[in-house]
């Protein structure tokens, strides 16, 4: 199953009618992570007015929590999820920190507020596929080396390794996997080794899919 979420942590700023508000994105793989995520903002923001957040702490997208904090209920926290849950992202966690600036918004104004705060955020979030991968290793003769960079132009590159051979890991996605390995043993002529091992979920490039 692939899904949609942030890696890393992105952030934004805004000022709304004299309120300061800051947002705050993370990838979270579970409720857990997510509090602790949501612990460090309001560590970051002791004296903040509100610290509205929403989440979403799984891949199926079952795992939803949000809260006002404070805020007119339904203006805060829904709005963040809903910003979540447009965007079809799992393993996500938004936080919404607001120092108030004097001037009362209505509910409408704080709906619209924290729901384009949380979008801002997003906007700037690194947006990646995690799809189940196959951790592959290529072998290379060191003749061989200029063409392997070549053939892995755009692939997801984990390490490399110059000992006796060329040794490059590679993420494939795992439905790629006997595609991928055919590609090596046509472009290197049966020359290159290709194995694989782990399996696990990699945050691909949307580009790449």
């Amino acid at each position: 199953m692939a899904y949609r979420s942030v890696a890393g942590e992105a952030s934004a700023e805004r000022i709304i009618e004299k309120s300061r508000f800051l947002s705050y994105a993370a990838h979270a793989e579970s409720e857990e992570e997510a509090r602790a995520f949501l612990a460090d903002i309001r560590g970051r923001h002791p004296l903040a007015t509100h610290v509205c957040f929403a989440f979403i702490a799984d891949k199926a997208g079952n795992l939803q929590r949000f809260s006002d904090a404070g805020e007119p209920q339904g203006t805060a926290g829904m709005p963040i999820l809903g910003v979540l849950k447009a965007r079809e992202l799992r393993e996500t966690a938004v936080a919404v920190v607001r120092y108030f600036g004097g001037v009362k918004l209505g509910a409408g104004g704080l709906t619209r507020a924290y729901a384009g705060c949380a979008a801002a955020c997003l906007d700037a979030a690194d947006i990646r596929v995690y799809e189940m991968c196959a951790e592959a290793v290529l072998l290379a003769d060191y003749a061989d080396v200029n063409a392997a960079l070549r053939f892995l132009e755009g692939e997801e590159v984990l390490s490399r390794n110059f000992s006796e051979r060329a040794e490059f890991t590679i993420a494939v996605r795992e439905s790629d996997a006997e595609a991928f390995a055919a590609r090596v043993r046509d472009f290197f002529n049966g020359k290159a080794q290709i194995s694989f091992g782990r399996r696990y979920y990699y945050p691909f490039s949307e580009k790449n899919r």
